[in-house]
């Protein structure tokens, strides 16, 4: 069986910005992404970041209104990578598969009026 048939959640071909850092590493500045397709439980990107299978990443993102209910959604995400694809033999890039383990709505920042 591979990975398709085994996706509980259909992936949506969206272009969602995203930050990501290693969880384990807080001290790391964010790296910036763009999804290529992603679920409720999962995340595709691509990066040049070297990133490898097993380790568990912090990610910030907009939620898509597809996915998110009536409201786009700021989340923060806690994923497992759970494969690495190489772009390719002269490509600096891999694409990376995530598994979000769990995550967390985050309040849109609110504008204050000034009086």
């Amino acid at each position: 069986m591979n990975s398709r048939e085994r996706r509980i959640d259909p992936r949506l071909d969206a272009r969602v910005a995203l930050q990501f850092r290693q969880l384990d590493a807080p001290g790391l500045p964010l790296e910036s992404a763009e999804s290529e397709n992603i679920s409720q439980r999962g995340i595709f990107f691509t990066t040049t970041q070297p990133l490898k299978v097993g380790m568990t990443l912090e990610v910030s993102l907009r939620m898509p209104l597809e996915l998110g209910g009536q409201l786009e959604r700021n989340v923060r995400c806690v994923a497992r990578i759970v494969h690495v694809r190489p772009e390719g033999p002269d490509s600096e890039r891999s694409g990376i598969g995530l598994h979000i383990e769990q995550f967390e709505t985050v309040p849109a920042a609110r504008e204050r009026w000034v009086s």
